[in-house]
């Protein structure tokens, strides 16, 4: 079954659930108490053992003095051939430190074919492993780089068969060990003794380790990831008359806890702060200074893709928040129910989270610096990626098959609000987008993905809503507030939208794709007072390179329209007055530097022509440098 959520850290979209089961693997995270009995290390792990071998072959004159003293136990051709082989050796040493194949149980000594059975130990080791199995290997038998077989590795062998031997005398099955043999251990202990206590000194430390990162865990069930945002913003232009705004820092913090119960299912609790400002007048940000930012709420053309939709307030009830301040902007429990069938809910999430991006730009801490270049509009409606998990929603993804994957939700703003509050603008109260999981403002959502050939992805998207008061919802452009422009219809006028976009992906390889989207927004009066609708359209088209100059590395060039009012009918008008009309373009570019893989560097910038849909408004620029930390 493939449904994945992303649970990335950064991105306009936390969770991807496309194609496999969810995409932040859904398993108990904590390792250390996952694999509790392979951490309790014995040290009949061959691996282990020849570990400890080397690193005291390289680094102790003590342990050569050890081997030197076996090495007089051989016969004179196997000296000669240990001395042939030196060089050789060494390189088998450090080439068996590097080793990693899994081990499996074998049942004989003389399968281990680079171990000389010339020495009495050996043969002693070999009865008594053939009797009671009790040595590990390698799969193909043999220990790395043709050398034979140390102390050290012995003495992992003969600690395995002590301990073999006290489980079949501690379950009362001292039959089956014989007196010879009981004898044969005694005296193998004996010469190997000073390895032997070397051997356990290395596992009761690591034991003790374990059992100290055990009692400091986490969490079991809990996997905590982190993403970090720095960034120097620039820009130049905007209406006229306005003087360019200062550089200014922003920075975007957020914590997530991936938690599962079941090992398949996934409990996202995100906590984000950020110092973007704007509040319900837009003052403070960058879009109000260069007077491109609607009257309210600073929607614009010119946002970033890390910035949030609603800055400095929270839109269920118009309280302000201050500049780093902690919220709760995730809160989604995802849990299959059938083999293609997974449900999702919770009271803080987005449309995005359940949708996958397809655009190769999405991510808001690693790709696209702008918001118009991250996703398609018809996923941004109604506050679907407010970048706060602005909507109580609920789900289900349902994978037909390979190539055929459907997405639906339904989200309520305000859910956890019984009544509006009183108004404070004519029709408009003081929980603007209303109250009640049915009562207020609420989207019904739809994608359609469809992968057709390995090198191509599509998705389909509608998306029907209602909203209290006359916005889109998007945050794209300024025009997002009063959806529908005219003399005579105010905020307060409801509206519903019905939204349809398609994205596309081709992937000419794995290091070139070429994207971009259309959408359609139809808005229309919803109230009866007034009869009016209009349409907006976007599109964008743009070339994403991987690994270039170095692997990890990409960039993006895009190109389109913004969100423009494209028709209007009945009593709406195309624009307010004096706004002289002009189709606005967006032209970006980004490189993003992997320094490791933590760190990411981006620096890059957007074009605005005819910003905002006003050919009076300058050309303007927006230059962004970001810096990206996950953990």
């Amino acid at each position: 079954m493939k449904k994945y959520l992303l649970a990335s850290a950064g991105g306009a979209s936390f969770l991807c659930l496309i194609a496999s089961s969810i995409c932040v693997q859904a398993v108990p995270v904590n390792t250390i108490t996952a694999n509790k009995q392979e951490s309790e290390l014995k040290l009949s792990d061959t691996n282990f053992a020849i570990e400890i071998s080397n690193n005291l072959e390289s680094k102790s004159d003590n342990v050569k003095n050890v081997k030197q003293k076996n090495n007089k136990k051989l016969t004179q051709k196997q000296r000669a051939e240990n001395v042939n082989q030196a060089n050789s050796n060494q390189t088998g040493v450090d080439e068996t430190t590097k080793a990693s194949e899994e081990i499996e149980q074998v049942t004989s000594v003389s399968q281990l074919s680079d171990v000389q059975p010339t020495d009495w130990a050996f043969q002693a080791l070999q009865s008594l492993v053939e009797r009671y199995g009790c040595i590990a290997g390698y799969p193909n038998g043999t220990y790395r780089g043709n050398r034979a077989m140390t102390r050290y590795e012995f003495a992992a062998g003969l600690n395995a068969c002590l301990e073999r031997v006290n489980e079949l005398i501690a379950t009362a099955t001292n039959d089956l060990v014989r007196k010879q043999d009981l004898e044969t251990l005694r005296r193998l202990q004996e010469e190997f003794s000073a390895e032997l206590a070397t051997l356990r000194g290395r596992v009761d430390g690591l034991e003790a380790r374990a059992a100290e990162l055990e009692a400091n865990q986490f969490s079991t069930t809990t996997k905590l990831q982190g993403e970090a945002i720095f960034a120097a913003i620039g820009a130049t232009g905007g209406a006229p008359g306005r003087e360019d705004p200062n550089i200014i820092l922003t920075n975007r913090v957020r914590l997530n806890l991936n938690t599962s119960f079941t090992g398949k299912d996934l409990l996202i609790t995100g906590l984000q702060a950020h110092n973007f400002l704007g509040g319900l007048d837009g003052s403070g940000s960058v879009q109000e200074s260069l007077g491109l930012a609607s009257p309210l709420l600073s929607a614009s053309n010119a946002r970033t893709s890390f910035e949030p939709q609603f800055p400095g307030i929270d839109p269920k009830n118009l309280s302000a928040r201050g500049a780093n301040s902690v919220e709760l902007y995730k809160l989604l429990y995802i849990f299959p129910i059938a083999d293609k069938l997974t449900l999702f809910a919770g009271t803080s999430a987005e449309v995005s989270d359940a949708f996958p991006a397809i655009l190769p730009f999405a991510g808001e801490g690693q790709e696209s610096i702008s918001r118009f270049g991250t996703l398609n509009p018809v996923l941004r409606v109604s506050g679907g990626t407010s970048g706060t998990g602005l909507a109580s929603a609920a789900g289900f993804i349902f994978n037909l098959s390979d190539a055929i994957d459907l997405r639906a939700l339904y989200g309520s703003v305000n859910a956890n609000i019984p009544q509006n509050a009183p108004d404070i603008l004519p029709s408009v109260s003081g929980t603007p987008l209303g109250s009640g999981i049915f009562g207020g403002s609420s989207v019904v959502a739809a994608q359609l993905t469809l992968k057709p050939s390995r090198s191509i992805d599509i998705g389909l998207n509608y998306a029907n809503s209602y909203h209290e008061i006359n916005i889109l919802g998007t945050g794209l452009t300024s025009s997002d507030i009063f959806a529908l422009s005219g003399a005579n219809i105010g905020l307060g006028i409801p509206v519903k939208l019905n939204s349809f976009g398609g994205t596309v992906n081709f992937r000419f390889s794995e290091q070139l794709a070429l994207s971009g989207y259309g959408a359609a927004i139809f808005v229309d009066d919803s109230s009866g007072r007034v009869n009016a609708s209009s349409t907006f359209t976007s599109w964008m088209v743009g070339l994403h390179l991987k690994d270039l100059i170095k692997k990890g590395n990409t960039a993006g060039i895009l190109f389109g329209q913004p969100l423009y009012r494209t028709d209007a009918d009945g009593d709406a008008s195309l624009a307010a007055a004096g706004v002289q009309r002009a189709t606005p373009y967006h032209l970006e570019a980004y490189y993003k530097f992997k320094v490791n893989d933590n760190v990411s560097i981006t620096p890059g910038a957007f074009v605005l022509f005819n910003p905002e849909g006003d050919s009076r408004n300058d050309t303007t620029t927006v230059g962004v440098l970001r810096t990206t930390f996950t953990f």
